[in-house]
């Protein structure tokens, strides 16, 4: 079912958002008041979302840390409604969450950049999740070759590590983690 978008009068709220019927092919953020749609992800890009879900759930359950990661989930942040890729966040939050999880429940926000994305993954949602106060932004990009640029919110903006395909990192910070993006395309 595609959404009916024209039918819609004035800036859009969190709640005309939620209210939407499902769209499998589209994911609906909203941003200012404006609604953001971008493709569902294609098959590289879900590769490498589960690919790097599955190290972070290893990671976050040998670290006994009280997080859990979660795909695709609708995130309340200051001007609107976006949708991470993947989100690290509080376990008892996620237990306790309905439709949204607040931004104040996100440690770690990620988005995987496609080519329907790239610029709002890179340009649009940094200042977002930062006025936000999540304390990290991951954003991987996978061409040309996976490489991932892991964010850290310092007065009010992110700055970025980048750590390059065939480069392990030795993460600490949410929980420990050795990480070579390559390991997410293969």
């Amino acid at each position: 079912m595609s959404v009916a978008v024209t039918e819609h009068h004035g800036p859009w709220t969190v709640q005309d958002v939620l209210a939407l019927p499902e769209d499998p092919r589209h994911r609906i953020e909203l941003v200012g008041g404006a609604l953001l749609m971008s493709p569902s992800p294609g098959v590289p890009h879900q590769r490498a979302s589960l690919r790097l879900a599955m190290l972070l759930s290893l990671a976050i359950d040998n670290a006994e840390a009280p997080l859990e990661v979660l795909e695709a989930v609708n995130v309340i942040v200051p001007d609107g409604l976006l949708i991470p890729d993947l989100v690290i966040t509080d376990a008892t939050a996620a237990a306790d969450a309905g439709t949204t999880l607040n931004a104040d429940d996100i440690i770690v926000a990620i988005e995987i950049a496609s080519p329907s994305t790239r610029v709002a993954d890179k340009k649009m949602k940094p200042p977002l999740y930062a006025a936000a106060g999540i304390p990290h932004y991951w954003r991987l990009e996978l061409e040309p070759a996976p490489r991932l640029y892991l964010g850290h919110l310092e007065r009010g903006h992110y700055t970025d590590r980048l750590v390059q395909s065939g480069e392990t990192t030795q993460l600490t910070d949410p929980f420990p983690l050795d990480l070579d993006p390559a390991r997410l395309r293969r």
